[in-house]
C-alpha cells in the first residue's frame, strides 16, 4: 500500500531554499510608488513561500526606521502581516539591519518572530559558508559615511532623538535621507572597496559572501567562491536563491 506524508511534513520537506534580498528601502518616492513597491515584495515573497526554508533581508528594507518603545509606523500593515505568516509557517526570517534602518530594538523579533542583528552573519547552510554583510562602510572614498556611522550608532544620540515626537524626528530622518541621497547620486564610488573585502574573506574559506548597499546586481566568482551583490528593489527587484547546491542571482517579474 503507499502512504502519504501528512501535509504538514510534505510541506516541510519542499522548504529547502535559501532566499536573500536587501534595498527595498520602503518610505522613498510617492505614497503611490511606495505602496506599489510594498505590494511587488509581497506577491514576491507569496511566490517563495513553498519552498523556502528560510529569508535573509540583507538591510535597508525600509529609507528610515526608528523604533520607539510604543511606536512604529503605521504604514506597511500588509508587508508586517506577511512577514508574520511566513514565520507561523516556520520558515525562518533574518533581518540584518543596514544604513538606514539600524535603529531597531525588539519589534521585529517579538512581534514577528525574526532573528534581528546589527552586524555581519556568519551561516553554515548545507555545507557551504557564507558571510552575510549588509556592505556598509566597504565602499572605497566613503570617509564621510563612516564618520555620520559613529553618529548615528552613538547610543546618547539615539537617547536624544528618542525624545523628538514622531511626526518631527520622521520628518527629519526623511529629510536627511534625501540630501544624503542627492549627494551621493553625484558620486560615483568605487565597488572595488566591497569586491576586495569579499576577495579576503573567500580566502579564509568562505563559499559564498552576500551584500548589498550599493544597488548594483554582481555575481562573480572569485576563486574557488562567489560574492553577490543584491542590488535593490528600487529599480532592479533582484533576489539570489540557494538550492543547497547552486546559488543564482535572479530577476523577479510578476
Amino acid at each position: 500500500m503507499k502512504t502519504t506524508k501528512p501535509r504538514q511534513q510534505q510541506k516541510s520537506s519542499l522548504r529547502q531554499k535559501t532566499y536573500f534580498f536587501s534595498d527595498a528601502h520602503l518610505g522613498i518616492g510617492s505614497p503611490e510608488e511606495d505602496r506599489q513597491k510594498e505590494l511587488r515584495l509581497i506577491r514576491f515573497l507569496n511566490s517563495i513561500q513553498q519552498d523556502a526554508s528560510q529569508i535573509y533581508i540583507v538591510g535597508d528594507l525600509f529609507d528610515y526606521w526608528f523604533e520607539y518603545k510604543t511606536v512604529v509606523p503605521k504604514k506597511y500593515f500588509r508587508l508586517f502581516s506577511k512577514l508574520a505568516e511566513l514565520t507561523e509557517q516556520n520558515i525562518r526570517l533574518f533581518f540584518i539591519a543596514g544604513n538606514h534602518d539600524f535603529w531597531m530594538k525588539n519589534y521585529f523579533h517579538d512581534e514577528f518572530g525574526m532573528e534581528v542583528h546589527f552586524h555581519p552573519v556568519e551561516a553554515e547552510i548545507c555545507g557551504k559558508r557564507f558571510l552575510i554583510h549588509h556592505g556598509d562602510g566597504l565602499l572605497k572614498d566613503d570617509l564621510g559615511y563612516k564618520i555620520l556611522k559613529k553618529i548615528l550608532r552613538s547610543k546618547t544620540n539615539i537617547f536624544l532623538f528618542s525624545l523628538i515626537h514622531p511626526d518631527i524626528a520622521g520628518w527629519l530622518a526623511r529629510w536627511s535621507s534625501h540630501t544624503s541621497r542627492r549627494y551621493t547620486s553625484n558620486r560615483m564610488y568605487e565597488s572595488t572597496g566591497m569586491v576586495d573585502f569579499a576577495a579576503r574573506k573567500i580566502h579564509e574559506g568562505f563559499d559564498f559572501v552576500v551584500m548589498g548597499h550599493n544597488h548594483v546586481p554582481t555575481y562573480q566568482t572569485i576563486e574557488s567562491g562567489v560574492y553577490i551583490n543584491l542590488g535593490d528593489w528600487i529599480l532592479e527587484n533582484t533576489y539570489a536563491v540557494f538550492d543547497g547546491k547552486e546559488m543564482k542571482l535572479n530577476k523577479w517579474t510578476d
